[in-house]
């Protein structure tokens, strides 16, 4: 990997020796104790590696080691990108060198640089980066981002980015792990429909304050409820954001606390306070409160108060406990042989559902090898150019199939010996079980304020 990037820039450097300015300089020659660093065995070994820089090639960000130490390599990062801008007037978007993967993706004065050797596509990545850039504006707003660099272009952004190292982390984390930022949906909490009615009508009746834009219930990565404010929606995107605040910050578990936190494709440009409590001593059920008055601290938390109670006297939070013990749902209660696992998208909500990991999909390398069989499954469908409604792939190990409608995305995982027919007709039975089940797994309603 050192050594592709390192042969390109001496080649780039000999065909453009006076076109380089001060602020793009592309270093020659990494230090002993850069390479020394960059190619010790632990840092090689990771499959994949995410860095943000500025444009003037200054470190801000790396998954993996010390961005410090990274300086050199950052800046031939951002030495090619400048070079196919400058010379090419065009956008360096990928490169394939050997079994790695190099994507690029550049927004408002910040350089983002994804590498994998795993299975994830140019346009996997991307998305993957994207939620990296919204991460960044989520903790600073677009606008203050674009003030810093318009003032002062070689600013040194880990400054304002000080201590959020772990929701970069926890973020990367959760996309390995995590099927709803692929298929950019959220995951439900499987729930009787009563329950959750009973839940969305508290937060509606006891939470109707002036400037309150959201509000939201979620237990271990899962959506109980969310009710808005008429005329204003939460893009998924959004909600891994605030999925991925409630998972990096464990000092929400020792009292009610008040954050800020932009919400990009709501509005980039300014921040939502967040009111962040949990309704339960295991610390598993957490509601948020998202107001844009900076003073509503108090008003939220008898709000809050007033939920708890009302959630306790209905046997409300007994029941989202109970739901989270039985862990989703099993495969086996579709009653459809041969079928392994599956994914379903509802596009009309953005939501997904999924059954639990079981055998043989039991052990961390198992769970990545099916993580990247849905890779695979969705590049091939949505590919741009020639997407795809319906993919059948018999593997080595399993027969996979993909089906997309305008009303749902369909991924799902068989034996290997079954057949296209058998696979259809398992498709539309299950098809049938989700329908049956879609009270329970999906929130259909939309409460408003």
């Amino acid at each position: 990997m050192i050594e592709t990037f390192q042969a390109r820039v001496t080649e780039l450097s000999l065909q453009e020796t006076t076109s380089q300015t001060a602020d793009a300089q592309i270093p020659h020659l990494m230090t002993n104790a850069d390479t020394d660093y960059v190619n010790s065995p632990e840092w090689k070994r990771q499959k994949k590696h995410i860095f943000i820089l500025s444009e003037s090639g200054k470190p801000i960000y790396s998954r993996h080691g010390n961005e410090d130490k990274l300086v050199t390599i950052m800046g031939v990062m951002q030495a090619l990108v400048s070079f196919v801008a400058d010379s090419n007037k065009d956008t360096l978007r990928s490169i394939v060198a050997g079994d790695h993967k190099f994507v690029f993706m550049t927004r408002d004065h910040l350089t983002f640089v994804g590498v994998t050797r795993g299975k994830e596509s140019t346009q996997q990545m991307f998305l993957q980066l994207t939620y990296m850039y919204n991460q960044v504006i989520s903790i600073l707003t677009h606008s203050t981002l674009t003030r810093i660099f318009k003032q002062h272009r070689n600013y040194d952004l880990r400054r304002p980015l000080s201590g959020a190292e772990k929701f970069f982390d926890n973020l990367l984390n959760l996309m390995d792990v995590e099927p709803g930022l692929l298929l950019t949906s959220v995951r439900c909490l499987p729930l009787d429909s009563n329950v959750r009615d009973i839940v969305s009508q508290t937060i509606a009746q006891h939470a109707k304050v002036k400037d309150l834009v959201f509000a939201l219930i979620i237990a271990q990565n899962q959506l109980v409820a969310v009710v808005r404010m008429k005329k204003y929606y939460l893009h998924p995107m959004d909600l891994h954001l605030i999925l991925n605040l409630i998972n990096a910050s464990e000092s929400f578990k020792a009292a009610e606390s008040w954050t800020p936190i932009c919400l990009p494709k709501f509005d980039a440009a300014g921040f939502l306070q967040a009111h962040v409590s949990y309704l339960d001593e295991e610390c598993q059920t957490c509601l948020l409160l998202l107001s844009v008055d900076i003073e509503a601290f108090y008003t939220l938390s008898e709000c809050k108060a007033k939920i708890q109670e009302r959630l306790i006297k209905y046997n409300a939070l007994a029941a989202i406990n109970n739901s989270l013990k039985r862990n989703s749902y099993s495969i086996q209660q579709c009653s459809i042989s041969d079928l392994r696992h599956f994914l379903y998208k509802s596009r009309s909500t953005a939501q997904y559902t999924s059954p639990e990991l079981e055998a043989p999909y039991n052990t961390k390398e198992e769970k990545e090898r099916l993580f990247g069989l849905y890779y695979y499954l969705h590049d091939r469908i949505h590919t741009s150019g020639r997407t795809l409604k319906i993919l059948f792939h018999v593997g080595a190990y399993e027969t996979l199939l993909g089906w997309v409608t305008t009303g749902f995305e369909l991924y799902a995982v068989f034996g290997p010996l079954v057949t296209k027919m058998s696979a259809i007709h398992a498709v539309n039975k299950l098809l049938r079980w989700i329908k049956k089940e879609e009270d329970r797994l999906f929130i259909l309603s939309s409460v408003t304020f």
